[in-house]
């Protein structure tokens, strides 16, 4: 694949941003890195993440991580990702089309799947959870093997409470213990249509919900720290808000605005 589309690949490991926001924007999306207060008895940062996007093909690939125990488990899936990369974007190339994320969840499964991979997890300690966005065009699809979260802003969804795209699966993982080593793997995917003008995807690990006040554990509160607001201020805002209420644990958050000149669709009687 080439260069020019790999965003950012982090892993924790490497730098851990304990007691340090870190939030950098990479074209039109935001990445906010915060590893928790060392007061609350933080050590080290097991988070990861991997980006690329694409604007001329239009589209955006984000993973995060969140391992436990160390973080080689998250670091493993980002290597072979960015071994097979080129796969991915050549499904996401030219226009959408029906079968296109039938066939990336197909891809998605042979890689975690393949001997090689399944192999290296059983050497590693500890495991991650790994969730997977890929916008194209009008289109989101996501993939989720544990408790990361997903949402997707927009008024005509937030009119009916309608914020998170996906439900936090607890018991999942990738690693030493591994979804796919089972007789059959349990993950959770899904496509949705984006909603015609300014809608915001927000990708975060769960160290955001599971703040101390639980300020951040309704997806309302997200959303009202993000309407009206620059990403990159919305990015801050969050981070911020959890260090200031000694959250411990690590978060990783991603974020972007995509506005769609289609009209999507609604009921016949609308």
């Amino acid at each position: 694949m080439p260069r020019q589309r790999e965003i950012i690949s982090w892993i924790g490991s490497n730098n851990a941003y304990i007691d340090q926001l870190d939030i950098q924007q990479f074209n039109h999306l935001v990445l906010g890195r915060f590893g928790g207060n060392s007061t609350a008895g933080q050590v080290k940062n097991e988070d990861g993440c991997l980006i690329w996007m694409d604007e001329k093909e239009g589209w955006e690939f984000v993973m995060i991580l969140d391992a436990h125990r160390s973080a080689e488990s998250a670091e493993l899936v980002v290597r072979q990702f960015q071994k097979n990369m080129s796969i991915v974007a050549s499904l996401l190339s030219g226009k959408v089309s029906v079968g296109v994320f039938s066939e990336l969840e197909k891809r998605l499964l042979q890689l975690f799947q393949e001997d090689s991979f399944l192999e290296a997890c059983r050497r590693v300690e500890g495991e991650t959870a790994c969730l997977i966005a890929v916008r194209k065009e009008k289109y989101l699809y996501w993939f989720s093997v544990g408790d990361c979260l997903l949402y997707l802003f927009h008024p005509e969804l937030i009119d009916f409470g309608q914020y998170q795209l996906n439900q936090r699966q607890f018991y999942e993982w990738i690693g030493q213990v591994n979804t796919f080593e089972q007789a059959v793997p349990c993950f959770s995917s899904g496509v949705r249509e984006l909603r015609q003008g300014e809608n915001q995807l927000l990708l975060t690990t769960d160290g955001l919900v599971e703040c101390p006040g639980a300020v951040f554990s309704e997806p309302d509160s997200i959303w009202q720290q993000c309407k009206d607001t620059a990403t990159t201020d919305s990015v801050s805002a969050l981070l911020a808000t959890i260090q200031k209420n000694h959250v411990r644990d690590s978060t990783t958050v991603v974020s972007w605005k995509v506005t769609i000149a289609e009209a999507a669709s609604y009921a016949s009687n609308q």
